[in-house]
């Protein structure tokens, strides 16, 4: 019941609100429509997972989360694929990649195996891996999988334990889930959800028109299902990792937006500090929310080139 109560208050709040009224768009800024014809394409077993390809060198794979896809990372890549070979995929479900039928289908364990299937065909053997909110899920089941694939990580805002995870709407499977996943996708309220998201999880929404319409075009397209999976099933059951995670021997580091209200790094800190065993050197805290790659792109850019290069 408080599930539907929060939702009920959720959509009367966006509807009172105006519609997301864009700031001024920079006419040199990308457009979705060109990001998305510098991607390429990967038939997984389950549908054709696009992604980004850009740069030469030691390789460096970007995993965005729930709701966004690989157009969270825009303005990072360039500064990445200068010195690095940059992958960035649209994980099933997601951005440009193919939304088939299905549930567990978007499980965390068939998205890890689904990676694993795109780096295997890019012959990709090793990696260093950023993942910011459920890629986080997904990443540490493809540690489970492949403990060997990735030399380095960087957390950004990601899922670890249960005391930092702090999603606003836990959903169970059926009307009022179904609801909300239409309410993302129909013309009618897409920009009213958008809004109230990037209030909740930017500092100050500086987001322009063309910015929006990367987030806005997959959910407009139907792209829910795989959010429908995250909402029902994982945030009612988030896994313990805790095994796994406390035995990997990598070098981790952490750029955190210390004002999240999603992802709290403070309730977890000392427990992942511990168990990831992170150099204090390694953990930059910002002045940002959750969606830190829109806030500070290039102290993000900067602290992952210095992580990582030898």
């Amino acid at each position: 019941m408080k599930n539907i109560c929060i939702f009920l208050f959720v959509i009367i709040s966006l509807s009172s609100c105006k519609a997301y009224k864009s700031k001024d768009v920079n006419s040199s800024q990308m457009t979705y429509a060109t990001f998305r014809a510098t991607q390429q394409s990967f038939n997984s077993q389950d549908g054709k997972i696009s992604y980004i390809d850009k740069g030469k060198g030691p390789v460096i794979v970007l995993l965005h989360g729930v709701p966004t896809s690989g157009w969270l990372y825009r303005n990072i890549i360039d500064d990445l694929a200068k010195t690095n070979r940059v992958i960035v995929p649209d994980m099933l479900g997601f951005g440009s990649s193919d939304s088939p039928d299905g549930y567990d289908i978007y499980s965390e364990k068939n998205h890890a195996k689904r990676l694993l299937a795109l780096m295997d065909f890019l012959k990709i053997e090793q990696w260093s891996h950023v993942m910011h909110d459920a890629g986080g899920l997904w990443t540490w089941e493809l540690i489970e999988l492949a403990p060997n694939r990735i030399k380095n990580m960087v957390m950004l805002n990601t899922i670890i334990y249960e005391e930092g995870f702090d999603p606003p709407i836990r959903f169970k499977k059926g009307f009022f889930a179904k609801t909300a996943m239409w309410s993302y996708r129909s013309g009618i309220t897409t920009n009213m959800m958008l809004k109230g998201l990037f209030k909740t999880g930017l500092t100050e929404n500086r987001l322009t028109k063309v910015d929006v319409e990367g987030y806005k075009t997959p959910l407009r397209e139907g792209k829910t299902k795989a959010m429908y999976y995250f909402f029902t099933q994982t945030c009612n059951a988030l896994k313990n990792y805790q095994p796994m995670i406390s035995k990997l021997n990598i070098p981790v580091a952490v750029i955190w937006g210390r004002n999240d209200d999603f992802l709290k790094w403070n309730p977890q800190k000392d427990r992942v500090v511990q168990d990831l065993n992170i150099n204090e050197n390694n953990i930059t805290l910002l002045d940002a929310k959750h969606f830190i790659q829109e806030e500070q792109p290039q102290v993000i850019s900067e602290t992952i080139l210095n992580f990582i290069t030898p």
